[in-house]
């Protein structure tokens, strides 16, 4: 079958969130970069390497913080709870495309039986690893500000963090005891990046994202820059943390250089080498009182989407070529035929 979806050539990665909660989307640039929606879109997956800050701070550098989400699409960010997500090359192969005829196990739209079994780095998917155990993790934070403008590395804080990700298309998050987001919602991002197998990039991507349910009563504390502490653990960085920004031209916030204890070279990453614990963030809080607490309820469902898991074959999809196609088969099946169809009726 032919396949919709755009991947991208000479990486090794070119992965994305695509945000999923109760059919509420929040993701900047979702449709694309050109003024119209785009269901083929990779443009919130080109990896960030070696541009300067204006460039990469919310993947400014093809204007994808210029195109927001539709008025009253949001992440929502379930207060003690969980939201799941889409990793995907291309939004083709999510649930936002084509109905879900596209989707598969893993970020393609494939399935990958086995994949990861041989050790070396995977090249049939752009995931920029050998296997699950060794992706490199990613991470969700969160900025209690409602114009992007006004976002900076302090108050943007990582939340959460799933180890062993980018891995399946599916993947859940965890949720501290977050504060309410000022009434036109918070700015939140999405970060990862890659340990090996492909150019050392990043990845930095936007949502406009509201906490809801019974929201706590401790603000977030502001974050510190994160530090390489695998070979030394007292060294780690406790409580709110910023995100991770590496081999940028301006603007980085972590050095990591020479070889980790496995012998590979350093790769900061949202996992115990950079002292990120798995799962939502809870060391992340000022001291109680220092947030109202209220009862925020979830966002209206403006979109209907279809099951994150494929329940019945993909569908046979009629397209000019696949007509051409079928022809061709028919008319070599005809000509092969033929002289077998001959021999019978010769010796009848």
């Amino acid at each position: 079958m032919l396949r919709r979806g755009i991947t991208v050539s000479g990486l090794f990665v070119a992965f994305s969130t695509y945000i999923i909660y109760k059919g509420t989307l929040g993701m900047y640039c979702l449709n694309g970069t050109s003024g119209y929606d785009n269901p083929n879109t990779n443009d919130a997956i080109q990896p960030l390497y070696r541009m300067t800050k204006d460039d990469w701070w919310f993947h400014h550098s093809n204007k994808c913080d210029r195109f927001p989400p539709e008025e009253g699409d949001f992440l929502d960010l379930p207060v003690n709870g969980t939201f799941t997500v889409e990793h995907a090359l291309n939004r083709a192969f999510t649930t936002l495309s084509y109905n879900g005829e596209d989707i598969g196990d893993f970020g393609d739209g494939e399935d990958h039986p086995g994949m990861g079994e041989d050790g070396d780095c995977i090249t049939a998917i752009n995931i920029h690893t050998q296997n699950e155990s060794m992706a490199a993790g990613t991470a969700f934070a969160v900025s209690y500000q409602s114009n992007m403008s006004l976002v900076t590395f302090e108050n943007l804080v990582v939340f959460t963090v799933l180890y062993h990700t980018p891995w399946k298309r599916i993947a859940t998050y965890s949720v501290p005891n977050l504060p309410a987001c000022p009434p036109e919602g918070c700015i939140c991002a999405w970060g990862w990046i890659p340990n090996g197998c492909g150019t050392a990039n990043m990845y930095h991507l936007g949502y406009r994202c509201k906490v809801v349910g019974q929201t706590g009563d401790a603000a977030v504390a502001p974050g510190q820059a994160p530090v390489w502490c695998e070979d030394d653990p007292d060294r780690c960085v406790n409580g709110a943390k910023q995100m991770l920004y590496w081999h940028q031209l301006d603007g980085n916030n972590i050095e990591a250089e020479g070889l980790d204890l496995a012998g590979d070279h350093k790769s900061p990453a949202y996992n115990a080498k950079c002292g990120f614990r798995n799962g939502a963030q809870t060391d992340i809080f000022l001291e109680p009182g220092t947030a109202t607490p209220t009862d925020v309820p979830p966002s209206t469902i403006r979109h209907k989407l279809p099951s994150l898991v494929r329940t019945s074959p993909r569908p046979r999809r009629i397209t000019p070529v696949t007509v051409l196609l079928e022809h061709a088969h028919r008319y070599i099946m005809m000509v092969y035929s033929f002289p077998l169809f001959v021999y019978y009726y010769a010796r009848s």
